[in-house]
């Protein structure tokens, strides 16, 4: 059996979804429903039993799970605005060193989500060197907790045993539920839907235009078959980037949505909220020369690629998940 915790989540879900193409079905969910709408996103997966995470750990250490091939740990709390720090200690970093503990005593592959924002502004380079953890400054509790985890296993020297992968600005299907935090693709698909138009933020930098600020984009697609090829290769280890390595303007993101919807161009340049002024990243990257030095044939969709598969074949579908 495989384990995905935060398997209702949208990169969880997603990765159901890759393992069910491969006619993998053996899958146990470990996720938090409660009031979200995440639900929907398991609807159409094949698996084979949902755990709700405060029961799972008590199961895992009980053996009433059986065997075990895999743990993907993509579970947490991902808001990036999330003040609660001890909430985001226990579920973010405790909760994962106990998931890692047993992974690692029982011999059973552990992969799981570290975070882009661990880079924090970006001032220190966006390069998957674990040699240079201690120097990263995370600008949120968000990305400190899921930093404070990367520290943990490196103080352990447990990275050689464990993959962590760095995502990046991630959009794809399976997204909806996530409010203020889905993806500007999600986001500005409804919003021209709406209106024709799509509102961007103004640029406060001299070194960019309006709308030419950037970012890494990395289809969800992309990121699941990353996935289970690491789980497939158990022989590679650490800490990796998991972006394009290509970064892309926000107005190249814009162009991809109207041309995917058949729709002229039309973009507005509204003012930035003050207090995202001082802490706005102009810039990411991701640094993927370790991730091709191990898989040196793999080949990233375009943002204009996925882009165009998200909008036609889910956001444009009378239901739009995977699976369904």
């Amino acid at each position: 059996m495989l384990i995905v915790t935060g398997g209702a989540g949208f990169i969880g879900s997603g990765l159901v979804w890759q393992l069910n193409q491969e006619g993998i079905d053996d899958i146990l969910i470990v996720d938090n429903l409660a009031s979200s709408e995440k639900w929907k996103n398991l609807v159409g997966l094949n698996f084979s039993d949902y755990v709700h995470k405060s029961d799972f750990l008590r199961l895992l250490d009980s053996g009433a799970l059986g065997e075990i091939k895999a743990i993907f740990h993509l579970g947490a709390c991902s808001s990036t605005t999330e003040l609660d720090a001890d909430y985001l200690i226990q579920n973010n970093l405790e909760y994962s060193k106990r998931l890692a503990q047993f992974a690692l005593t029982k011999g059973i592959r552990f992969i799981y989500a570290s975070s882009a924002a661990t880079y924090g502004d970006g001032s220190r380079g966006f390069k998957d060197d674990e040699n240079k953890l201690t120097e990263l400054r995370p600008l949120n509790m968000y990305g400190y907790s899921k930093h404070l985890f990367d520290l943990w296993l490196q103080r352990n020297n447990l990275l050689d045993k464990v993959v962590g992968l760095k995502f990046f600005n991630v959009f794809g299907p399976n997204e909806y539920h996530k409010g203020e935090m889905k993806s500007v693709v999600c986001k500005a698909y409804f919003q021209i839907k709406a209106t024709g138009q799509l509102k961007l933020f103004k640029s406060y930098h001299p070194a960019y235009g309006h709308g030419e600020q950037k970012r890494d984009f990395v289809y969800v697609k992309d990121c699941t078959q990353i996935m289970t090829w690491f789980w497939q290769h158990p022989e590679i280890n650490g800490i990796f980037n998991l972006g394009t390595g290509k970064a892309r303007t926000w107005n190249d993101l814009a162009k991809a949505v109207f041309a995917a919807m058949n729709l002229p161009v039309n973009i507005q340049y509204v003012e930035m909220p003050d207090n995202l002024k001082g802490k706005y990243q102009y810039f990411t990257q991701a640094d993927m020369n370790k991730f091709f030095s191990v898989y040196p044939d793999y080949e990233f969709c375009s943002l204009e690629q996925g882009v165009r598969d998200y909008v036609l074949n889910y956001l444009e579908q009378k239901d739009p998940y995977l699976g369904n």
